[in-house]
């Protein structure tokens, strides 16, 4: 099933097109066509397009939760157009031939924001109709479902509802006044209800399920998920208390083959030349800074895990105080940590203290993407705690990752198991797509500063 978000995203390449469109004919009375798919024209389309979409990504304008309020849309929506503009004009000014014209950058800009601004309210005005009500019914009122109520998405719609069918006489972990029936009527309970889709929630199955009444059920148009399944869809991470060894023998995901290693480690090698040049005219800047901030190296080194459980020295910039941790050992980073420095806070909160990392990933160490590196003191005490820590090494750790865009930064043993359930959840669903919107969540997270420590 095709998310909300993915509808709102092809309108608003619509509306970006069909602004550029509008801009061409208050400006010049005519509509200007590309010549070919491989014109000039049609790459100026295209990069005005992708400029547009990207800002109101970076801005949240897909995420039809966050419409609350005409003043939080308002906010983003001219936040998202100005972002646009000055990227556009960067754009422009490096590569003049991707010009589009006097004045149709900014005709186009108000013309999508004030069309963008308008889907969003049409958005908000009808989400409160029944079409778009969420209605679920959760099969089981354990733990699991409890845990399982607790992510589905809020939702301000009054026909809305999350519903519990008992299954067991056991005493329910979930508030009793929201159990509707037990599964023996599952069927009346579906007729009464009507939900969009069953959540299977139980940890025993065997003798519990009514599969002729689901059967029925999914061939009426009701979504029928199981548990972990669910949690996936909606959190990006896994379950991984409720999974079994199993799932990752007969799953489709959780497969890293030659070839995939092949073409990672060529963008890996692309992107951290590519990463290292930019970056270039700041080494000698922040060395400045780090010399003048506190005496002591301006780098430093330290062991961390990698692919295998190999240990390897891994190079960041300098953001605590030399030999911080001489007394304390290897402790969790904390907010407000006494030990970063005045420009080491300004280092991890801009992700500039990375930087160097990308040294380690022309020499092969670490990936451009994947799970966060820690050291053998923490990785030793996880594995004992963690169901299925070590499968995180079976891959090469990252500068960036999932589990660094989607969660704060983890300063505690609950924090890795959260961090953990991210990781678990790249590893299986791999991809180069999925590599490319780490990336653009990380230019995201750099911008707004989300989780640094």
């Amino acid at each position: 099933m095709i998310r909300p978000k993915y509808y709102i995203i092809i309108v608003d390449i619509c509306l970006a097109y069909l602004s550029l469109v509008g801009a061409y004919l208050l400006r010049f009375g005519h509509i200007l066509l590309p010549e070919s798919l491989f014109s000039w024209g049609f790459f100026k389309v295209l990069c005005y397009l992708f400029i547009v979409v990207f800002s109101s990504y970076l801005f949240e304008l897909f995420d039809r939760q966050k419409f609350v309020s005409r003043k939080f849309l308002l906010y983003r929506v001219s936040s998202a157009g100005l972002g646009s503009f000055f990227l556009l004009s960067a754009i422009f000014y490096l590569f003049p031939v991707l010009q589009l014209g006097r004045g149709l950058l900014l005709i186009s800009l108000v013309l999508f924001c004030c069309a963008q601004l308008g889907v969003r309210f049409l958005i908000r005005k009808f989400s409160h109709s029944v079409q778009f009500s969420t209605r679920i019914l959760i099969i089981g009122a354990g733990e699991l479902a409890k845990c399982i109520a607790e992510v589905v998405p809020k939702d301000q719609n009054v026909h809305s509802f999350v519903r519990f069918v008992s299954c067991t006489e056991r005493m329910p972990e979930v508030d009793p006044a929201l159990i509707v029936g037990s599964i023996d009527d599952i069927d009346s309970l579906i007729h009464d209800y009507r939900p969009q889709k069953l959540v299977v929630a139980l940890n025993e199955r065997r003798g519990n399920l009514p599969l002729k009444e689901f059967m029925r059920s999914k061939l009426r148009g009701i979504e029928i998920v199981e548990a972990t399944t669910y949690f996936e869809q909606e959190k990006g991470c896994l379950l991984i208390e409720n999974m079994q060894p199993s799932a990752f023998v007969y799953t489709q995901g959780f497969r890293m083959t030659p070839f995939m290693r092949g073409y990672k480690r060529i963008y890996d090698i692309v992107f951290s030349v590519i990463g290292l040049v930019i970056a270039a005219p700041l080494f000698p800047i922040l060395t400045i800074l780090i010399k003048l901030d506190t005496p002591g190296p301006v780098f430093y080194k330290q062991l961390r895990v990698g692919e295998n459980e190999v240990e390897y020295f891994v190079y960041k910039f300098r953001t605590m105080g030399q030999d911080a941790e001489k007394q304390t050992g290897a402790v969790w980073a904390q907010k407000d940590d006494p030990r970063v420095t005045r420009i080491g806070q300004f280092l991890r909160k801009t992700r500039l203290d990375e930087i160097p990392q990308l040294y380690n990933v022309l020499k092969g160490d670490m990936s451009f993407i994947g799970p966060r590196p820690e050291r053998m003191a923490f990785v030793e005490k996880l594995k004992e705690t963690i169901p299925f820590y070590s499968i995180r090494h079976f891959v090469k750790p990252g500068v960036t990752g999932w589990a660094q865009v989607c969660y704060p930064y983890g300063a505690s043993d609950e924090d890795a198991l959260e961090k953990m359930r991210y990781d678990l959840f790249y590893i299986k669903n791999y991809s180069v797509l999925l590599d490319f919107r780490i990336i653009i969540d990380t230019i995201r997270v750099v911008l707004t500063g989300f989780g640094g420590r």
